[in-house]
């Protein structure tokens, strides 16, 4: 399988070390071989290393080095959208969710799984007796 997600201008990538880690960005130009000029709508231009940022299958048309306007406009059209009903950005969603549980709030989701498992575990010793092997 040949690699599809490249460092190019309106390449969406998620920030994966440092200060603005999880933030989705957008390569609006590639500086060096090391590093590219992003930008978000809520956060400054900066340049970042390639090491810090995992490339998204998200690409927005978008020419070198817009204006804040038109990066918004055009992250707003698409981006957040498609983000959020990736599986990755999902899987992201559920785990910042889960680091804001409380104590208690861990407790319940315990209790919950066991009876889960519970109810699963008498099914399938039914369907056991009703089809012996």
């Amino acid at each position: 399988m040949p690699f599809r997600r490249f460092i190019e201008i309106g390449r969406v990538a998620l920030i994966n070390y440092g200060p603005d880690y999880g933030k989705l960005v957008v390569i609006v130009d590639v500086v060096d071989q090391n590093r590219a000029l992003v930008d978000s709508p809520k956060m400054v231009r900066c340049q970042i290393n390639f090491k810090r940022l995992s490339l998204t299958d998200i690409k927005i048309d978008i020419p070198r080095v817009p204006k804040k306007k038109v990066l918004i406009e055009a992250m707003e059209a698409a981006v957040q959208k498609r983000w959020e009903n990736s599986s990755w950005g999902r899987k992201l969603i559920v785990q910042k969710r889960r680091a804001e549980l409380n104590d208690f709030e861990r407790f319940k989701i315990m209790l919950a799984k066991i009876k889960r498992g519970v109810l699963i575990r008498r099914e399938l010793s039914k369907l056991k007796k009703e089809n012996p092997v």
